[in-house]
């Protein structure tokens, strides 16, 4: 073996190591655009939390926000709609899961549960979204007093949970906290 055959040996390997980075160079470059766009828009990201100022909302009366893209409906239940939605035995229930992001996923649908909680049983903050296919329930309606989806007659009661109809889930609770009094966090 002479000294050029042990030098062309090493330019050969140099020459595979460049063209195997090159391409991979070149590989990660066209792939990056796709896996790029693949995240959130920065209006999305602005959006993952919102703060609501419920200083305003009465007992009775009901709040629209939009987070995420979707309706968030927020509620200050007067005493008798937290007393009807009490006095629903979990049997007679749809759906027996709470859906409520804030506590454990298997959390039974009772009515403190749904609501925000010891103390605040009289909120309720839950995505306006129907379970069933997707549309915006109409708010103090229905044959439970809660929410009615006119688009295939599903009824919610005042605690947001399915009583009637073909929704196959309570509407969802989510994530969301009390940061001041009035003031709602969402998301």
């Amino acid at each position: 073996m002479s000294a050029t055959d042990s030098t062309e040996h090493t330019r050969r390997d140099f020459l595979y190591v460049a063209t195997g980075v090159a391409g991979a160079v070149g590989i990660a470059g066209v792939a990056w655009p796709f896996i790029d766009q693949m995240r959130p828009d920065a209006s999305t990201r602005a959006l993952a939390s919102i703060q609501v100022d419920v200083s305003g909302v009465e007992p009775g009366m009901s709040l629209t926000v939009k987070w995420r893209g979707r309706p968030v409906f927020i509620r200050n239940r007067t005493e008798k709609e937290i007393e009807e939605a009490k006095a629903v035995a979990l049997a007679d229930l749809k759906d027996p899961i709470a859906r409520n992001a804030n506590i454990a996923a298997d959390a039974p649908a009772t009515d403190i549960d749904r609501s925000a909680g010891e103390g605040k049983e009289n909120w309720l903050v839950m995505v306006g979204v129907c379970t069933h296919l997707g549309c915006v329930p109409l708010g103090q309606a229905g044959d439970f007093g809660g929410w009615f989806c006119p688009c295939h007659g599903s009824h919610y009661d005042t605690a947001g949970r399915i009583r009637k109809g073909p929704a196959p889930e309570n509407l969802a609770v989510p994530t969301f906290e009390f940061v001041s009094d009035t003031v709602i966090q969402v998301g």
